[in-house]
């Protein structure tokens, strides 16, 4: 779809700004009550999910041009899904579906963040969104037991991603989800250096070409490798194969799984067990594109009406996306079935989780924003009384770790990976 297809939308906005807010009856405090960084970082208007909406009305009406001040608000934004999530708790919009249609306008435009060009080009030339070289894809997974996708038939295709493959201090999760899957029995295929990005992160800055080029791309690799389950550790590729690989291309026609998925299957089958005591009390952070974003996508296929003048109907019933059917629940029950390891709970969580701040390129472009992000769910964690905040996602990992680091805090960060690997050695 277009911007212009969004135009009934953004001209039915009330200007309530529920878009800024976890909804009223989820709200615990007024400390973590908002659900937007970027409006609650920023304080104007524009930065919310509604100013997103009034933006692209004035661009479609042509009564605004592009200025450097359009274009830094438009990047702003993790497009973390929170106003989309906290709007249709009360009205059917789609805030976030305009705000990607305005990168991807701008970006065909050419009004593009300079950071985020030099990543895209450093991802045409490399096949990554990292600035890594391709034939250096494989080495997190040297002397494991993994066959060559490219070489050999699997059951399981195991996509490493880009953050994983080139960030040297998180090949231990990503080897470790590895590892955890062959102590299980399970045959498992890796790309290696034939792997490629799975061009969720370059859609979300508004390149949609990259992403139909590596889902194509993709989609062929795993058709011939004949694999029966494509699992991932990566909270965004998750995104990318569950949600927009079937929606802009066709459904990848095997079943897609993130790691904690499939380890809670797993450890309820009996096939790992964690014996090993760890007595550390800690709160699970959702990562935005396993939950609310990684909702199953629906396709849809009616028409809008107006009836009594006033009220839109849809027939046949479109199915919202409302964030509620993410992965919550696997995270957490393999979190509890660690002995010793005690599960609180943040103020928001699952659908109304605070954003880690890394995703949408801000912690490519903006990182102090990204820092501030990472920050207010530190403080947020630390209400809890819990030592240590776990995640699925490595940009969620990474974005922490490196806030931590910069702010001297002592919480401490692991994915879940990483505890229930220490509790079955």
């Amino acid at each position: 779809m277009a911007l212009r297809d969004y135009e009934k939308d953004m001209q039915r906005c009330p200007r309530c700004s529920e878009c800024k807010w976890v909804p009223l009856a989820k709200i615990k405090s007024w400390r973590f009550a908002q659900v937007c960084p970027s409006i609650g970082r920023y304080n104007f208007h524009s930065y919310s999910g509604g100013g997103r909406l009034i933006m692209g009305m004035s661009v479609l009406t042509g009564r605004i041009d592009y200025t450097d001040d359009y274009v830094d608000i438009l990047y702003r934004c993790q497009m973390c899904g929170g106003c989309d999530i906290s709007c249709k708790c009360n009205k059917d919009m789609e805030p976030l579906a305009i705000a990607q249609e305005l990168r991807i306008k701008a970006v065909e435009d050419g009004q593009v963040s300079p950071v985020h060009m030099l990543l895209i080009d450093g991802l045409k030339k490399e096949d990554n969104m990292m600035q890594g070289k391709k034939a250096d894809r494989g080495k997190w997974a040297e002397g494991l037991d993994v066959k060559d996708i490219t070489q050999d038939r699997a059951d399981i295709y195991f996509h490493a991603g880009c953050r994983y493959s080139f960030d040297e201090e998180l090949w231990p999760d990503v080897r470790g989800a590895v590892n955890l899957l062959r102590k299980a029995g399970l045959e498992v295929g890796i790309g290696g250096k034939e792997e490629n990005c799975c061009g969720c992160r370059a859609y979300e800055m508004g390149y949609k070409g990259e992403l139909t080029k590596y889902a194509e791309s993709n989609f062929d690799m795993l058709k011939a490798a004949g694999a029966k389950q494509i699992v991932t550790a990566c909270a965004e590729c998750y995104y990318g194969f569950k949600v927009l690989y079937p929606r802009f291309l066709k459904d990848l026609g095997i079943e897609v799984l993130h790691i904690t998925e499939y380890l809670a299957r797993l450890v309820q089958e009996g096939k790992l067990a964690p014996t090993k005591n760890t007595p550390l009390r800690v709160t699970y952070h959702d990562p935005c594109h396993l939950g609310r974003l990684g909702e199953p996508y629906v396709p849809w296929d009616g028409v809008e009406k107006k009836v009594f003048q006033q009220m839109y109907i849809y027939e046949p019933p479109k199915p919202w996306r409302k964030g509620t059917n993410g992965v919550y629940e696997a995270p957490r029950d393999v979190i509890r079935s660690i002995p010793g390891v005690e599960l609180v709970e943040m103020e928001r969580i699952k659908e109304y989780a605070w954003c880690c701040g890394a995703g949408g390129g801000v912690i490519d472009g903006y990182a102090d924003f990204a820092q501030w992000t990472a920050m207010e769910r530190m403080e947020e964690a630390k209400t809890t009384g819990a030592e240590a905040i776990v995640t699925a996602c490595p940009w969620c990992k990474r974005n922490f770790t490196d806030a931590i680091a910069e702010s001297g805090e002592k919480l401490k960060v692991f994915d879940v990976v990483e505890l229930i690997e220490q509790a079955i050695r």
